[in-house]
C-alpha cells in the first residue's frame, strides 16, 4: 500500500532543496556560464524528459535528459547543471501534473545529482591536473556519468521504496539492472559528444539531439518488450495455476497441499542454510509439484481403496508430466528438474529414474521431506492423519533410505515450537503462497532468484 508522505518528510524535502540552492550559489563562481551552450542543453533535456519512457516500476522514468545533464556537469559545472535539472522537472510537472510531493522529490533529485556531479568533476579535474586533451579527462566524464546515475537512482527509487514500503534492492533489480547496458553505452556516447564539442563547438549539440531521439526510441522498445514479457509470464503462470485449480476441483486437497508443501520446503531450505535463491526455487517447485496429476482419471485421483498395479504405473508418471509442463516456461527449467525428482529415494527405489543419494538434486530431497510430512499430517488427506510427533518419528525412521537425513533433521528444527495449525498445514493458502503478480514481474525482469 502506498503511504502518504508526512508533513515532516516534506519539510525535509524543502530543506534539502534549500541546501542545494545555497550550495549552488556558494560555488557559482567556479562554473562556466556559457549561455548559448546552457540554452541548447536545456532544450535537449526538456524535450527528452517530456518524451521519457516509463519503466515497469510505477513512478520511475528513464529519460535521455540525463545525458544532457551530464554534459552540463562537465562542460558548465555543478550550479548551471542544477539549474537545468530544476527547469527540466518544472516543465515536466507542468505537462504531467504529478502529485506535489513527487514534484518536491524530483526537484531535490534533479538539483542535487547535477550539482554534486558537476562539483565532483571539476574538483577531480583540478586535483588530477588533467586537461581537455588528456585521456584522463574523458575517463572523468565517464566516471561522472556513473556517479550521477547512482545518486539520481538512489534518491528517486529510495523515495518510491519509502512510499511503497518495498525493498530498494528489488527496485534496483527491476528498474535499473535491465537498463544498465544501455546506460553504460550512453555514458560512452556522452564521452564522445564531449570530445566532439571541444573540437567543433555547438554543432556537437545537434548530434546530441539526434542521439537522444535514437536513445528514446530504443529505450521505449526495450521497455515495451519488458512489459510484453510480463504479460506473457502472467499468461503462462496463470495457465499452470488454472490447471492446479481444475485439479483442486477434482481432488479437494490439491491446492492446500501444494501451498503447505511449498511453505514447508522453503522453511527446510532456510533452516538447512541454503541460499535465498534455492529457497525460492524449492518454494515454487512445491506449488507446482503435483501439476502432473491433472491427467489422472477420477478412479485414481479420488480412490479411497488400494490401486491396481496398472494404476500405480500411471501414478508414477506424474513427476515427468508435471516437469514437462513446467519446463515450457522459459527460465523454469531448474524448477522442472526438482519436480521431476521429488519422488526419488535415497536408496534408489524411487521413481521415475531410480536415482540414488546425492544423484538426486538437493532441492528435490528437500521437497520430498515436505511432501511426505504433509501427506501424513493433513486432515484432508486420502489417509488417516497422524500427529506431528508421529510424523516426525516416521520421517526419522525412513531417513537415510527414503529421505535425506540432513533435511529431515532441518525440518524437525523448523517444527520445534511451531503451533498446531502450522504443523498440520491447516492455514496454508495457495493464492498467498503463489503471489502470481510478483512471480510474473520477477520472471519478466530477469529476477531469477525470486521465481
Amino acid at each position: 500500500m502506498i503511504r502518504q508522505p508526512s508533513p515532516s518528510r516534506q519539510c525535509v524535502q524543502l530543506a534539502a532543496l534549500s541546501a542545494a540552492a545555497i550550495l549552488a550559489v556558494l560555488t557559482s563562481g567556479s562554473a562556466d556560464w556559457n549561455v548559448p551552450l546552457a540554452l541548447a542543453l536545456v532544450a535537449c533535456a526538456v524535450i527528452s524528459d517530456l518524451t521519457a519512457a516509463d519503466t515497469t516500476t510505477s513512478k520511475l522514468k528513464v529519460s535521455g535528459s540525463f545525458l544532457a545533464l551530464v554534459l552540463a556537469m562537465v562542460l558548465l559545472g555543478g550550479p548551471p547543471a542544477a539549474i537545468i535539472g530544476v527547469v527540466t522537472i518544472v516543465v515536466g510537472w507542468l505537462r504531467w501534473r504529478e502529485a506535489r510531493h513527487y514534484l518536491l522529490q524530483n526537484l531535490v533529485a534533479y538539483a542535487w545529482f547535477p550539482l554534486l556531479g558537476g562539483l565532483a568533476f571539476f574538483a577531480a579535474r583540478d586535483a588530477l591536473g588533467v586537461g581537455r586533451t588528456d585521456l584522463g579527462y574523458y575517463g572523468l566524464v565517464f566516471a561522472t556519468f556513473v556517479f550521477a546515475l547512482a545518486i539520481n537512482f538512489s534518491l528517486t527509487a529510495g523515495y518510491q521504496c519509502y512510499l511503497e514500503r518495498s525493498s530498494f534492492a528489488a527496485k534496483a533489480r527491476a528498474a535499473l539492472v535491465p537498463l544498465l547496458p544501455s546506460e553504460l553505452f550512453t555514458a560512452l556516447i556522452t564521452v564522445f559528444v564531449v570530445y566532439l564539442y571541444l573540437r567543433v563547438g555547438l554543432a556537437a549539440i545537434a548530434l546530441l539531439a539526434v542521439v537522444l531521439a535514437g536513445f528514446q526510441h530504443l529505450l521505449g522498445q526495450l521497455l515495451l518488450s519488458q512489459r510484453r514479457s510480463a504479460q506473457l509470464a502472467t499468461a503462462q503462470l496463470g495457465m499452470m495455476t488454472a490447471l492446479l485449480r481444475t485439479l483442486d476441483l477434482r481432488d479437494r486437497m490439491t491446492a492446500r497441499h501444494s501451498a503447505a508443501v511449498a511453505r514447508y520446503a522453503r522453511e527446510i531450505a532456510r533452516e538447512a542454510g541454503l541460499s535465498e535463491h534455492d529457497q525460492e526455487l524449492v518454494h515454487t517447485a512445491g506449488l507446482l509439484h503435483d501439476l502432473g496429476k491433472s491427467v489422472f482419471p477420477d478412479r485414481i485421483l479420488k480412490a479411497d481403496t488400494g490401486l491396481s498395479d496398472a494404476d500405480w504405473e500411471i501414478v508414477k508418471t506424474h513427476p515427468e508430466r508435471g516437469a514437462e509442463v513446467v519446463s515450457k516456461v522459459e527460465g523454469y527449467e531448474p524448477i522442472a528438474e526438482i519436480i521431476l525428482a521429488h519422488h526419488e529415494r535415497i536408496d534408489g527405489e524411487g521413481y521415475p529414474h531410480k536415482l540414488r543419494g546425492d544423484d538426486i538434486p538437493a532441492l528435490a530431497r528437500v521437497l520430498s521431506v515436505a511432501d511426505v510430512y504433509d501427506v501424513m499430517t493433513a486432515r484432508d488427506s486420502y489417509r488417516r492423519p497422524v500427529s506431528s510427533l508421529e510424523a516426525i518419528q516416521e520421517l526419522r525412521r525412513v531417513a537415510g533410505t527414503q529421505l535425506d537425513e540432513r533435511f529431515v533433521e532441518a525440518f524437525v528444527g523448523v517444527l520445534a515450537g511451531r503451533d498446531l495449525r502450522f504443523r498440520h498445514g491447516d492455514d496454508a493458502d495457495f493464492d498467498a503462497e503463489l503471489a502470481l503478480e510478483r512471480r510474473a514481474h520477477d520472471y519478466a525482469t530477469g529476477a531469477v532468484g525470486a521465481l
